[in-house]
């Protein structure tokens, strides 16, 4: 047996009490923005040698990196604490998002520190998603910039509610009060409108340390506080327990018949056993059971906890669906209004088919209208058809299916989405959804007692669409034209959507940018679905260049037996037979936007079919097109 002295007593007591401390600490996440070279990986820096959080060997190693830069007199340039990649180092700018983790008496941080880059202004969003509070740094020399702007927009638009005006470099202008009060009023008048919950201006010199611990003896003029311990003072809190509560089911946990749960974290609110639930999407009611978790079971679970919970019947539910408490319902709808910030070099086009991501759930969407973009620096709208890189726009989204959602400004996580690419995956633009148009939920499709299939039993064929697509002059429409003559005369009922016939009067209102051609084939897949409603045989011989639109009219056909034909005959035979000279006048410049020439042509990967347009002729192809389609 072991006595314990009172000294081991005390040393314990002291060691369980600064633990204590320590795990219940809060927690600020804040991000550094502004434009490039302002200072803002200097500053991560200067906090984190100020907080001690430098060992020593990596201290030596940072002063002989920092020769031949500019630095303080500690000799260091605290940027490189936080510039990590090679190329952030060799250009002294930031590129990628990178996140620090660093504690003082009073307050854990973990800080993101942020490219000013105008390319890599969707990092900068990035990094907003996940941050309380923002440092928008701005240069005394420079004052309010563009870039400026642009973050604090998006820092606004994101719902980052405090900001802290470091205004930089102070020391490059003779510590000035007149130039702080010119940038601090220049910052104000703009960011009013935005509607931050605070905002406090301080002058710093992230490599002299000015106003950054204490005060400084260069500005004493300046009577406001000290940027660190601003930011262990300041309450950023978001009761978000006090929301209604949102439980979006991640995985429905099924480890063997006796037990089936429903996964996830709590987005907000609180839920307990015994509480009423409602499925967001079918309304369906239910009582919670159990709300089981590794540690055991609990009574209740609130905000930002994962848990399973178990319910008292079966109901129908699976990834994606939201449990909600009656009377608090989210709004379910599968359109609705919203502000998108654009974060890819392709550019946002009406029309084109995307993925959109919100919480758990994942669903084919369509950007149907841009009703407007902002202009980052007045704040105004300007009217706009397509978002580019970087660019800000009011948008109504058309969702594949109906989904359960909130106003941004309720609930952050079940009101915030992004679009990614089909094919690559790539996260193309981040939104935030203002309000559900509840029209689109309200539209349904009409059944008649004459459907599809007694018109097509009627004519004794199949209801189809064969999309022909290929460059100008591949064959298509003289393939399509081959197979319906045989078709024909074997007491079939087909037709042909060509694509120069089309424009003369469905789509003559359209031009031949990326957007019109987006839209032509939208319009065009609408009424192929809607001939082959009517029984029909429908051929389409379009150039449809890009795969997005291709696969959007697949989705359009639905259930009809759809086969997509790439007609895959060489640019080099089909511009030697041009029949009409448009690749001649494209070559001229007198055609602009001619696939092949100066605009893409994105060939199929998984066509249905692939014919040989190079070797074989034309009735060979359409031979094979009906041997393989309809010869029984």
């Amino acid at each position: 047996m072991t006595v314990q002295t009172p000294t081991s007593k005390t040393a314990g007591g002291e060691i369980a009490h600064w633990l204590h401390d320590q795990t219940h600490k809060s927690l600020l996440r804040f991000l550094t923005c502004g434009s490039v070279d302002d200072g803002k990986s200097t500053l991560i820096g200067r906090l984190l040698y100020d907080s001690q959080l430098i060992l020593d060997d990596q201290l030596a190693s940072l002063k002989n990196e920092s020769r031949n830069r500019a630095v303080g007199e500690e000799g260091i340039d605290f940027s490189l604490l936080v510039d990590g990649l090679a190329a952030e180092r060799e250009q002294g700018i930031t590129i990628d998002v990178a996140y620090r983790f660093f504690t003082t008496d009073k307050r854990k941080f973990i800080v993101a520190d942020t490219p000013g880059h105008e390319q890599y202004t969707r990092n900068m969003a990035t990094g907003a998603s996940n941050s309380d509070l923002a440092l928008v740094l701005i240069d005394a020399r420079k004052g309010v910039l563009t870039q400026t702007r642009r973050h604090s927009f998006i820092l606004s638009l994101i719902g980052v509610r405090h900001v802290v005006v470091v205004i930089n470099k102070i020391d490059l202008v003779d510590h000035n009060e007149a130039v702080f009060d010119k940038i601090e009023n220049d910052y104000r008048a703009f960011a009013e409108p935005l509607g931050f919950d605070t905002l406090q201006a301080i002058p710093i010199s992230a490599l002299r340390g000015d106003n950054i611990l204490k005060p400084s003896d260069n500005t004493p003029w300046y009577k406001g506080p000290q940027l660190l311990p601003y930011l262990e003072e300041i309450d950023v809190s978001e009761d978000r327990e006090m929301a209604n509560m949102r439980f979006p089911v991640q995985w429905v946990n099924r480890p063997n018949l006796d037990f089936r749960g429903f996964s996830g974290t709590l987005a907000s609110g609180v839920v307990r056993v015994g509480d009423d639930v409602l499925v967001a999407s079918s309304r369906k009611p239910a009582k919670i059971k159990s709300i089981v978790t590794m540690d055991g079971e609990l009574r209740e679970a609130v905000a930002g906890q994962a848990v399973t919970v178990t319910l008292d019947r079966e109901v129908d539910i699976s990834r994606g669906d939201i449990l909600s408490h009656p009377g608090e319902t989210p709004e379910y709808s599968n359109q609705f209004q919203a502000r998108v910030i654009w974060m890819h070099e392709e550019a946002a086009y009406t029309g084109r088919s995307y993925l959109l991501k919100i919480g758990t759930q994942l669903v084919p969407a369509t950007i149907t209208t841009i009703k407007h973009k902002t202009d980052v620096n007045t704040l105004e709208k300007v009217p706009g058809h397509e978002l580019h890189l970087n660019e800000v726009g009011t948008v109504t989204i058309a969702t594949d299916k109906p989904i359960a959602f909130d106003s941004y400004g309720t609930n952050r996580l079940t009101g915030g989405f992004i679009l990614i690419h089909r094919v690559s995956n790539a996260t193309l633009g981040a939104g935030v959804i203002d309000f559900g148009l509840r029209r689109g939920h309200n539209l349904t499709y009409q059944d008649f007692d004459v459907n599809r299939q007694v018109r097509a039993e009627r004519k004794g064929q199949e209801a189809q669409i064969l999309w022909f697509t290929g460059l100008s002059g591949s064959g298509k429409s003289t393939i399509a034209n081959l197979v319906e003559k045989r078709l024909t005369a074997e007491g079939k009922h087909a037709y042909i959507l060509d694509g120069d016939n089309v424009r003369h009067g469905l789509n003559k209102d359209l031009g031949f940018t990326e957007q019109s051609r987006i839209e032509n084939i939208r319009r065009v897949a609408e009424v192929a679905r809607l001939m082959a409603d009517a029984g029909l045989i429908v051929l389409v011989s379009f150039i449809s260049p890009f795969k997005n639109e291709r696969r959007m009219a697949r989705e359009i056909a639905a259930d009809i037996r759809f086969t997509e034909i790439f007609v895959d005959t060489p640019i080099e035979i089909c511009e030697a037979r041009d029949p009409k000279g448009l690749y001649r006048r494209a070559r001229q410049g007198e055609i602009k936007n001619f696939t092949g020439i100066d605009s893409p042509f994105e060939r199929p990967e998984l066509a249905d079919m692939t014919l040989d347009g190079g070797k074989e002729s034309a009735v060979e192809l359409a031979n094979e097109v009906y041997d393989h389609l309809f010869h029984l």
